[in-house]
């Protein structure tokens, strides 16, 4: 059992897309390695989906460009968001329960940052490594 919550181990520098951002510009991002999806949000910073890189390919898989579609297009609605006071255990049980790989995190339904099953295990795991810098 872990006794942390989202706010101890979220990503508090969240890239998320507009409504209106097109598709190219989607995969674009996603294709800089750092992201495999992002949270989409409103005009006040509300998640209101998550677009990855499979509703990318759905896309292409339909004959459509990707300048022609648009994250609210194409995006999963009703994303599963927690508080930032969301136990890390229910993290984990959410994400294993709906195959999902990073759930955002709001307040006062404001994107506040994201975990990722990435962040837990770092947040859970010693390394056994050190980075030396000699001058």
């Amino acid at each position: 059992m872990i006794k942390k919550t989202a706010k101890d181990i979220m990503n508090k520098i969240v890239t998320a897309a507009k409504k209106k951002t097109i598709g190219r510009d989607l995969a674009v991002k996603l294709l800089s390695g750092m992201y495999s999806g992002l949270p989409v949000v409103d005009d006040n910073g509300k998640v209101i989906g998550i677009v990855s890189e499979f509703d990318l390919l759905k896309v292409i898989k339909n004959g459509k460009a990707l300048e022609q579609v648009t994250a609210e297009e194409i995006m999963s609605k009703n994303p599963i968001c927690v508080s930032e006071n969301t136990s890390v255990d229910e993290i984990i049980d959410l994400m294993t329960k709906h195959n999902i790989i990073r759930i955002p995190i709001i307040r006062n339904d404001v994107l506040v940052g994201v975990v990722s099953r990435c962040d837990i295990l770092s947040s859970i795991v010693e390394p056994e490594f050190v980075t030396v810098f000699a001058d």
